[in-house]
């Protein structure tokens, strides 16, 4: 999951509810100043809601990643975002051997809603698949990042998922701390090959 997208997955999900915005066209650089500045309060405006409702919420993410995780034995968190739709929930997608789940947890009840969805790694595009082969091939995983997240950050973490940024692999977690939102990148260790000979 890219950086852009978990940070669309948050803002989409609090910007429709909080704009209720009408587009409208102008052409005069007043009016773009304007427009730049609504645009940056609208943003702050769905940040502000997005952290009001996660403040609420009763189930913490690494929860909801556990309760994930459980329903397919031997999965791991591919990522997660927290959304506020109708009511708050977490987007999360788990991978077992080929296999890829998504499903959405309750952010306050712990429950599973709407319909399972399930692909192979042959039905992701390259980015999503390159993301996905690498949760082999890496000692950390994304529970043990939102952990060191969530303690460096000094708040509770609401998405995160592993990407790729400048040819390196990273943990990117997002968490809420005060009235912000924080993105903490960790660079996971790999996981050594063992050599064939000994000598």
């Amino acid at each position: 999951m890219s950086r852009q997208h978990l940070f669309a997955l948050i803002m989409w999900s609090a910007t429709l509810a909080a704009t209720g915005a009408v587009a409208d066209v102008q052409n005069s650089a007043e009016t773009d100043s304007r427009s730049a500045s609504a645009q940056s309060d609208s943003e702050d405006a769905a940040i502000q809601r997005v952290l009001s409702e996660f403040r609420t919420i009763r189930v913490p993410l690494s929860r909801a990643m556990a309760i994930a995780e459980h329903l397919h034995d031997g999965s791991k968190t591919a990522d997660i975002s927290f959304e506020i739709d109708n009511s708050p929930l977490y987007r999360v997608r788990t991978i077992r051997n080929e296999h890829v789940w998504e499903n959405a947890i309750d952010a306050n009840t712990g429950s599973v809603t709407g319909k399972e969805l399930t692909s192979s790694l042959k039905e992701l595009d390259r980015e999503d698949l390159a993301r996905m082969l690498a949760l082999k091939w890496i000692k950390q995983e994304l529970s043990d990042a939102v952990q060191v997240a969530e303690g460096a950050a000094a708040g509770s973490a609401l998405a995160g998922g592993l990407i790729r940024q400048d040819g390196k692999l990273n943990f990117v977690i997002v968490v809420a701390s005060g009235d912000h939102l924080k993105e903490v990148l960790l660079e996971p260790p790999k996981v050594e090959k063992q050599n064939s000979t000994r000598h």
